[in-house]
């Protein structure tokens, strides 16, 4: 399915990292004193710094790369610059490991050498491959750490975006709505005293859930449900008698749980797009479960709203999209299009991983 990169790191990835960088430069470091313990002859200082030498020239050229390199050169799409930066470092340090070992650390046991040239250009052309691939090693280290990186604060970024939107849906529903409500409920309070008494207990249950319950990350399907249905009831004081609303929610107690306000979008819609004031209307919501799926299917007559009203534009729809990549990447369809004189909108979302 469908569904940027921050440069910091957590603390304990960073503590992680330099146990792991110590743990292997602790086993190089120690390797000279397993190997003599099977020796008769104990381990000179002088062979143990020849030996020591050795990594720590590799390690020069794995941190030079790991930490200035890769980041200022190859990152920075300066290939070229990287290629020839390594190329003059590793030639400096085999240069420089190359007269330290010929004058100042010289093998203490002699063997019989290919002469001096030969010996050189063995030397220089044997370690370049293994400098080269300490190289290779600190660009992986580097792009895989990058990656994971990159990925850890997409998902966060993604995850900010969807709480953010989650809060502006409920700062959203709906200046209008509420205020109609209430003048619905100063009606009703001289016509009806006992139905504007359920209507303003259903407002305040409709509130209570926005502000407070919705800040869980899931909440279960019948709280889910009776949120709708209060929505549902205060929508149905404002429909005109000629307007046919049939609903179905799950009313049982039920196991499974769904993130917050995830069906009011399309609720709000069918009452926005569904209902004329002079012509036959109706709208068909269903919510059900079936199986380890969640099944929302809402069907409405279709009265489309002018171009100029902003209310028409589909915000909801593609915000609703949004939060379904975050919250069930790969386990959920959703379907909204206009079936000649009616529109369908299809949500479908399995509730457990497979």
């Amino acid at each position: 399915m469908r569904t940027f990169a921050c440069e910091m790191v957590s603390p304990q990835s960073k503590h992680t990292g330099l146990l792991v960088h110590l743990a292997v430069w602790g086993v190089v470091v120690g390797m000279p004193f397993v190997i003599a313990s099977g020796r008769e002859s104990s381990l000179t200082f002088q062979e143990y710094l020849r030996f020591l030498l050795v990594p720590a020239s590799f390690m020069a050229v794995f941190y030079t790369n790991y930490c200035l390199l890769i980041d200022r050169c190859l990152f920075s799409r300066r290939v070229g610059r990287f290629f020839l930066s390594n190329a003059v470092l590793i030639a400096l340090v085999m240069v420089a490991l190359h007269l330290v070992f010929h004058y100042l650390l010289p093998p203490i046991h002699h063997r019989p050498m290919m002469r001096s040239w030969q010996g050189t250009f063995f030397f220089f052309a044997s370690n370049a491959f293994w400098y080269l691939l300490a190289v290779g090693g600190g660009v992986a280290i580097r792009m895989t750490e990058r990656w994971y990186r990159d990925e850890n604060a997409r998902r966060e970024l993604e995850r900010s975006c969807a709480e953010a939107e989650l809060q502006n849906l409920k700062h959203q529903l709906n200046p209008h709505f509420l205020f109609n409500t209430l003048n619905n409920i100063y009606s009703l309070i001289r016509l009806d005293p006992v139905r504007a008494q359920q209507t303003v207990h259903d407002l305040s249950r409709l509130l209570r859930y926005v502000l407070y319950e919705s800040s869980r990350p899931r909440v279960t399907l019948r709280e889910e449900a009776e949120f709708l249905s209060d929505y549902i009831e205060l929508m149905r004081i404002r429909l005109p008698r000629h307007v046919r609303c049939e609903v179905s929610l799950p009313d049982a107690a039920s196991p499974a749980t769904v993130a917050p306000l995830l069906f009011i979008s399309l609720v709000e819609n069918a009452f926005k797009h569904g209902v004329s004031n002079d012509a036959p209307s109706w709208i068909v919501i269903d919510l059900r479960e079936r199986g380890d799926e969640l099944v929302c299917r809402i069907e409405n007559s279709y009265f489309p709203k002018p171009e100029d009203d902003r209310s028409g534009s589909g915000i909801g729809l593609q915000n609703l999209r949004r939060r379904l990549e975050v919250l069930y990447p790969g386990r959920y369809e959703l379907l909204a299009a206009r079936e000649g004189d009616s529109y369908v909108a299809l949500l479908r979302i399995k509730t457990t991983d497979e």
